[in-house]
């Protein structure tokens, strides 16, 4: 069986500007979902797809296949999906079939290669079009999630069918993570978004779960590195 991973990294960042090579413990944070992947025992190739020469630049000397990313798929407001399909379209044109596609997203340097294998495991197992991560949700909008009527006064986003005092008492909600995605080609390929199949999920530890969006959680992933080293 071969599986492909791909890195998804444009140049653009508006939250954390060049946050895809910036240094997290001495090494880009791009490294990280490149190594992982050259880890995992399932994975045959590791792609990079961007629209920055720097990016391209550190896969390259990281060990990635770079693939070129069209502009009007890396601006903010391009949905990564069509980037996905053009990324699958370029792969299978020259290395040929593969049977999943494995995305590893920069902003999630803390996955281990237990998380990719076991996203690639479950959705075989469960012949499911794709597979995501989750992971238990801070905040619950059966408990502690509300939104503002017109009037300014606040309702709880969700109204639970019974009395919640406890957030523990509330239905289990959770975040879905950038740790995992893994697909079926086709799926993707004719489909629109990860929600159009059969879908399926693997629970990720929160420590690993991490998404870096700002400085914020740059620092929080810095903490937990320096932490476990």
């Amino acid at each position: 069986m071969r599986n492909f991973a791909f890195v998804f990294a444009r140049g653009g960042s508006k939250g954390l500007p060049g946050k895809n090579i910036k240094h997290l413990q001495g090494k880009p944070l791009l490294q990280y979902s490149i190594d992982i992947a050259l880890e995992c025992p399932s994975i045959s190739q590791v792609f990079v797809s961007t629209d920055d020469a720097k990016i391209a630049e550190v896969a390259n000397h990281c060990g990635a296949i770079v693939i070129n990313r069209p502009n009007e798929l890396a601006t903010d407001k391009s949905p990564e999906w069509l980037s996905w399909q053009h990324a699958i379209e370029w792969a299978q044109m020259y290395y040929g079939h593969f049977d999943y596609f494995v995305s590893l997203p920069a902003t999630s340097p803390l996955r281990s290669v237990q998380d990719v294998e076991k996203a690639l495991d479950t959705v075989s197992y469960r012949h499911a079009d794709i597979c995501i991560g989750v992971t238990p949700a801070s905040r619950n909008p059966y408990f502690n999630m509300v939104e503002l009527n017109e009037d300014g006064s606040p309702s709880l986003i969700m109204e639970p069918s019974s009395s919640v005092i406890r957030r523990q008492d509330a239905p289990n909600i959770y975040d879905i993570t950038t740790v995992v995605y893994v697909a079926k080609p086709e799926f993707i390929m004719s489909q629109t978004g990860i929600f159009s199949g059969n879908l399926t999920s693997i629970e990720i530890p929160k420590p690993r779960a991490i998404d870096i969006d700002d400085i914020y959680d740059f620092w929080l992933a810095e903490a937990i590195l320096k932490e476990g080293s």
